[in-house]
């Protein structure tokens, strides 16, 4: 059996093993067809495999991937009573993997799948914020670090690959999965995607045994859905996709990212698993993919409105380059499809190759099981802790700080602390969480409890989609007795039991028996804050007590209706388990913010789409009813201190197309002054405009950034670089690359306010 020969190349080894394989026993390894809840059952003697799964075995004498072994949350249905202990995740992880090899003629062994959008959705998987507040921290080697943790939290339970939110870009911030999105903006993306992955899997070109695969999803466009409904089609074109939704991908593919997720809407009439230019053309045949195409749940089947049957969807998803499957039934009939002439048996041996290549990659046929040990060691570590404070602080914008209010003095005499996401752990962890145990986490109330030295009084006041004033008479007394009243407010993307969930897990809101007014499937009409909260703000600034706005938040709402009324505003986002800690050290001067906006935030659902990289009309855009511009535009916010940014300066202000495509950058450089008296950390942003190109260009495009930490008084010189990929356009003709004439190149601290200089490509 030389495909056990560790000594071979992997090509021949996958080789090798194929020509063994039937096609009962190829299909099995395109399949990921059973929850991995359903894997497995609690009962007095301890945990054992289920006859279900036992039978998933037999169907395909194997088993490509078992998904979500691990999952915890209301749709699993797991929790910490009917769950695998964390203890004993990794050895049930080997329970499984020795069956599967031990009941099978081949001795294959299996991928076990994880979600990990932004932490390990696991009992005790450590939750980071979500991915919008992550685009908020313009600091992509922070993130590859935290990202190095998750991987070595879930590697060390026993599962191989993490499937992860990085491709989609906000285009319509009513979308319920804006939450997943790192920014609006494609670069800006594509900076965190590749952290994501190096984060994930190292840079080795395969993963330790501390690091697992990353399956990035979804490819592509998902974030520009119709109407803002998820799933919805996407009516761009090429030029369109290419620029915007694409970097991501291209820059995952770069990065070495083994697998992603292809994406349930439709691009221009053509569902993305039946888009073969897509999933083929662009994705292998142009970028050299060589990892795995997932399906997402069930959206394999849903081609069958293509079709008309589910083996010939089975068959165009495998034929435009699906590999395996996610919990559909169309790959379960590839036998079937074969059978009747509606695919060829190459087609299925060229996802099995892809399938095989990446458990070889992974080290499974050397070592397929995990040491049991390993989890406690690395599940909650206190540095994971430690680092993912640091990622909650820097997620942090603060967007309005009137007379100096903040930071407040921790000797305040008494603070009202008010609203409904003040003491809601589930409030700030986002969608995609698993249930929690009740002391893990700090609220936003305890972290300012924790830090004042005065009185802290709470009052919930309302709450988050609910029309109830009950609360407001005890909330405006708390804020009437205070010296301040910092307000808590927002959405909430978190779950309940009584919630109902579609076949593929997204939840059905149809009442309002939860707060949840964000994640997948929760999509709104209007930005505007749910409930009463405008109202309650309203009320509490008659009293004439400053008020902190503290939004916590997975979509940027419309807050142009409370802005009024708040001497200061916090961004929050959702920042996750220990983000009561990193909000409350913000508010009180001991953690001094940084964040900036990764998407534009509106002053209306009306103004949509108000992301800033709009193409350039020749003029302003205007309305007669209401400014143009957003309440809070794209890389701002502010600080404790103040940055001057001088001399800005090109040192080659011209480059010929040769030298551009020779390797040759133009070099920018800026000196940035911390002005102030405390330290801080400024993010320098260059952007560009091709002024003479053959297709009409977007007002701005970011092409680099730098986030850098300055002491009072300090002064350093930033050097950003910009070549070939950066100054290529996509032209009349489609073709990718620089073209002769002037660019603007546009340096600043938020995408409205930057300096401007100019450089040449020359034509010869």
């Amino acid at each position: 059996m030389s495909y056990r020969d560790p000594s071979l190349p992997i090509e021949m080894r996958v080789e090798a093993l194929l020509s063994q394989m039937t096609l009962k026993e190829k299909v099995g390894q395109l399949n990921q067809k059973m929850y991995g809840w359903d894997a497995y059952k609690k009962t007095n003697e301890g945990i054992e495999l289920t006859e279900a799964f036992k039978e998933q075995v037999r169907f395909g004498e194997g088993m490509g991937a078992l998904y979500g072994l691990f999952r915890s949350d209301p749709w699993s249905g797991v929790t910490y009573e009917n769950g695998i202990p964390t203890e004993q995740n990794a050895s049930i992880a080997n329970t499984i993997q020795r069956y599967v090899m031990d009941h099978t003629r081949l001795g294959i062994p299996i991928l076990l799948s994880e979600e990990c959008p932004h932490g390990h959705q696991a009992l005790d998987g450590t939750m980071i914020p979500t991915n919008i507040g992550i685009g908020s921290t313009w600091n992509p080697e922070l993130m590859e670090e935290a990202y190095s943790y998750i991987a070595a939290e879930i590697r060390s339970r026993g599962a191989h690959l993490g499937l992860i939110s990085t491709l989609d870009i906000l285009r319509d911030p009513r979308w319920g999965r804006s939450e997943e999105c790192y920014s609006e903006d494609p670069f800006l993306a594509a900076e965190m995607t590749k952290a994501a992955v190096y984060g994930l899997q190292g840079k080795e070109g395969k993963p330790g045994k501390n690091q697992i695969g990353a399956v990035l999803k979804h490819f592509a466009a998902q974030g520009a859905g119709e109407r803002g409904l998820n799933a919805g089609p996407v009516p761009i074109g090429g030029r369109e996709l290419r620029e915007i939704h694409l970097p991501g991908m291209k820059a995952g593919v770069e990065a070495g990212a083994l697998g992603c997720m292809a994406a349930y809407n439709e691009i221009d009439g053509i569902p993305c698993h039946a888009n073969e230019s897509l999933l083929t053309g662009i994705l292998r045949e142009e970028w050299g993919f060589e990892g795995i195409v997932m399906a997402d749940g069930v959206a394999n089947d849903r081609l069958q409105q293509l079709t008309g049957s589910v083996e010939k969807a089975g068959a165009l998803a495998l034929s435009a380059g699906v590999d395996l499957s996610l919990w559909d039934v169309a790959f379960t009939r590839l036998s079937e499809a074969v059978t009747n002439g509606d695919v060829k048996e190459e087609l299925i041996d060229r996802a099995v190759r892809r399938v095989l290549r990446l458990k070889f990659l992974l080290g499974l046929f050397e070592e397929p099981f995990v040491d049991e040990s390993r989890s406690k060691e690395v599940v909650g570590h206190s540095t994971f802790k430690q680092l993912n404070e640091q990622v909650a602080r820097e997620t942090i914008v603060l967007l309005k700080n009137e007379h100096a209010t903040l930071p407040l003095a921790k000797k305040t005499k008494k603070i009202a602390v008010i609203g409904p996401n003040a003491d809601q752990i589930e409030h700030q962890l986002g969608d995609y969480t698993s249930f929690r145990r009740t002391d893990k986490g700090t609220t936003i109330l305890k972290g300012i409890q924790k830090r004042s030295a005065g009185e802290v009084i709470y009052s919930k006041g309302c709450s988050v989609r609910g029309y109830s004033k009950e609360g407001f008479r005890e909330a405006i007394t708390a804020a009437a007795d205070a010296d301040v009243a910092i307000v808590v407010i927002g959405g909430s993307s978190a779950r309940n039991v009584e919630l109902s969930f579609d076949t593929n897990g997204a939840a059905i809101i149809d009442d309002r028996r939860t707060e949840m007014d964000c994640g997948e499937g929760v999509d709104v009409a209007d930005l505007q804050l749910g409930g009463v909260q405008q109202e309650l703000i309203v009320e509490l600034a008659k009293t004439g007590t400053p008020l902190i706005a503290v939004v916590i938040q997975g979509r940027p709402h419309a807050l142009t209706e409370i802005e009024p009324y708040c001497t200061a505003i916090l961004c929050g986002w959702y920042p996750g388990e220990e983000g009561g800690t990193a909000i409350s050290e913000v508010l009180f001067g001991d953690v001094n913010p940084s964040g900036k906006l990764a998407v534009s935030m509106p002053r209306s659902s009306a103004q949509l789409p108000i992301y800033y990289n709009y193409k350039d009309q020749g003029r302003a855009p205007t309305y007669l009813d209401m400014e143009a511009t957003p309440l809070f535009p794209f890389g701002y916010g502010l600080s404790y201190t103040t940055f001057a940014l001088q001399q800005i300066r090109v040192l080659n202000p011209s480059i010929s197309l040769a030298g551009l495509r020779a390797g040759e950058l133009i070099s920018i450089q800026v000196d940035v002054v911390n002005t102030g008296l405390v330290e801080g950390a400024e993010v320098i942003q260059l952007y560009i405009k091709d002024v003479e190109a053959t297709t009409t260009r977007r007002i701005k495009e970011l092409k680099a950034f730098k986030k850098i930490l300055l002491a009072p008084q300090e002064k350093k010189t930033v050097t950003v670089t910009l070549g070939e990929e950066a100054l290529s356009i996509w032209n009349k003709d489609m073709t990718f690359g620089p073209e002769p004439g002037k660019v603007n190149i546009m340096v600043g601290s938020e995408s409205q306010k930057t300096e401007e200089v100019t450089i040449t490509i020359l034509e010869q």
